[in-house]
């Protein structure tokens, strides 16, 4: 496919005697279209070429060779502005699509590179909450995309399976166990224990003191507390790998804080040999006072670890066995500090430069009710598998009003309602908290993915009318210049780019963006144009257009993890 960015670069390279890949990273999409295509600002040469913007951009209007790529160059002030040939445009797009059908869009820039994304990573023993279906969500979509760019992607469940919260259910269990039906419902009876036991731990100072030994214990192996803990594991991940079919989500590992234990002397021996370790009322820490980042604590003064040491021996363990080039962490932005502090003290581990350079917290906003901060001890978390299954019967209640003889109804409202879910954590930059509310969820009008898997069930149905679809080779790309077709061809266009940006800069929200375009677009294309025509070589074009928009928006939409229903 033709970059005309970078043959633009090239051109003014030429002209200017620079360095082309600087020209093209100068090289602007202008915010309106009329003004063209492609902006090229003259205000970052003038101190190079001791020129004037407008001298500039003067010189490049005059003696820049314009090739086929392009039909028209235009100076405003100290910009050059470039309308690309539209029949150029649409040959190598759609001439791309052909090629590379469900690949379109994918690249080989991550060849050769190793990248860690670490997302979901839940509490056992606790339910499965939208907060960690904001974070499964974003994470999936980033393992996906990284994977589909080339790059070799391990994606880590790190679970929550270590840690005092265990030494509560284990104090709790040992109290109350008998009293709740574990075989039923083990993590709603679970939750219960671990709400009453921490009700409990408030009033009474010897509760919580009895927990912490029961952490103790269970880091020294006692039999009792590891078998509890053993099973509270167990029917945790029976109860999560539920909740990730429905999702469609898979993970290369499931290795979570227990795992790392016994990895932790390592840590602390390298952490001793670097001279970075103090002794403060009992506990070792590193002080990270001069980075204005506080204490970070290694070992506790009861002899137990927290879980920025298991971070740190993750760390360590995941540098040897993936010699990862960038590992991200999908945690919420309430982990800030934590990870500062876990990422400055694992310069004192004697990684490889690029794992410690490799480091990055992707932070994504809190998900809230109404009603404010969801909390477990509380007892008010939205759990994920009401969420989902209240959605996938609100979906079909649509359905049945809408169009009661659907086939596969349940299987389509499980598409479109698991869609919307997933598209309303991606919607928007992840960066963003969010108030969950079931109307704002649910809505399937407006900027949502019900609304683009509806425009993809379009492009299929006119597919469907027309009971063909044409080769490449009957397509005239002279009949898709017009305004609305070049709005669809230019969102195509930019697919590829699109997700290079999205891992530039881990925002999948730019991908769900992109789709909204794209859908919107074609439908402008759709209600402006009559597809199947008694003009065959137009006909042809625009079921060809149509077919590419169905596909790209099937490829991205997967890449978040939206499934496309076949009717709507």
């Amino acid at each position: 496919m033709i970059n005309f960015k970078k043959v633009l670069a090239e051109k003014i390279a030429k002209v200017t005697q620079l360095d082309a890949k600087e020209m093209e990273d100068y090289i602007e999409i202008p915010p309106n279209k009329e003004m063209g295509d492609y902006s090229f600002p003259c205000f970052k040469l003038a101190k190079i070429l001791k020129k004037s913007p407008q001298e500039i951009a003067q010189k490049l209007y005059q003696e820049l060779e314009i090739g086929e790529e392009i039909q028209e160059v235009k100076v405003v002030g100290g910009y050059v502005n470039f309308v690309v040939n539209p029949k150029c445009l649409v040959e190598t797009v759609l001439c791309e699509i052909d090629q590379k059908q469900d690949r379109y869009g994918d690249s080989n820039q991550g060849e050769g590179q190793n990248i860690i994304v670490e997302y979901s990573s839940p509490n056992i023993a606790k339910p499965f909450h939208i907060g960690h279906l904001r974070n499964t969500i974003i994470g999936n979509s980033l393992y996906k995309i990284y994977q589909f760019l080339g790059y070799h992607t391990i994606g880590i469940n790190h679970l929550g399976d270590y840690g005092t919260q265990f030494a509560k259910l284990i104090e709790g269990y040992k109290r109350w166990g008998n009293e709740y039906a574990m075989d039923e419902n083990p993590i709603e009876e679970l939750t219960k224990i671990y709400v009453r036991i921490s009700d409990l731990c408030k009033k009474e100072e010897s509760v919580l003191e009895a927990c912490r030994e029961n952490f103790k214990k269970l880091e020294q192996g006692d039999s009792y507390c590891v078998d509890l803990w053993t099973r509270f594991r167990e029917v945790s991940l029976q109860e999560f790998q539920k909740i990730y079919d429905l999702l469609e989500v898979k993970f290369d590992s499931w290795k979570g804080e227990s795992f790392y234990i016994d990895k932790i002397p390592e840590v602390e021996k390298k952490l001793e040999e670097a001279g970075v370790v103090t002794e403060s009322e009992g506990a070792k820490i590193v002080d990270l006072e001069d980075k204005n980042l506080g204490v970070c604590i290694i070992r506790k003064a009861d002899g137990t670890t927290i879980y920025a040491t298991r971070d740190l021996a993750a760390i360590l363990y995941r540098a040897k066995e993936y010699h990862f080039d960038k590992c991200l962490y999908v945690v919420a932005y309430e982990q800030n500090l934590h990870f500062k502090q876990v990422f400055e003290v694992a310069k004192y581990l004697g990684l490889p430069e690029k794992c410690v350079n490799g480091l990055e917290h992707v932070r994504y906003g809190m998900t809230r009710l109404t009603t404010g901060k969801m909390s477990t001890r509380e007892g008010t978390m939205v759990k994920v598998d009401d969420l989902l299954k209240e959605a996938i019967t609100r979906v079909c209640q649509i359905i049945q009003e809408k169009n009661p003889d659907m086939e596969n109804k349940e299987q389509e409202a499980q598409k479109i309602g698991i869609g919307a879910i997933i598209f309303n954590n991606l919607g928007t930059n992840i960066i963003k908290d969010q108030i969950f509310d079931w109307n704002t969820v649910l809505n399937f009008n407006g900027e949502t993915g019900p609304y683009i898997q509806y425009v993809y069930v379009r492009t299929k149905s006119v597919l469907e009318k027309a009971d063909y679809v044409p080769s490449l080779a009957q397509v005239d790309f002279s009949l898709l210049t017009d305004k609305q077709s070049l709005q669809v061809i230019s969102n195509l266009y930019q697919f590829g780019d699109i997700l290079k940006t999205v891992v530039e800069k881990n925002e999948p929200s730019i991908l769900a963006r992109f789709l909204i375009n794209l859908s919107q677009s074609y439908s402008n294309f759709y209600n402006e144009n009559k597809i199947i025509t008694q003009d065959k070589a137009l006909t042809n074009a625009r079921l060809y257009l149509t077919k590419s928009v169905g596909n790209v928006l099937k490829i991205g939409c997967n890449l978040l993890g939206i499934q496309m229903p076949n009717k709507m």
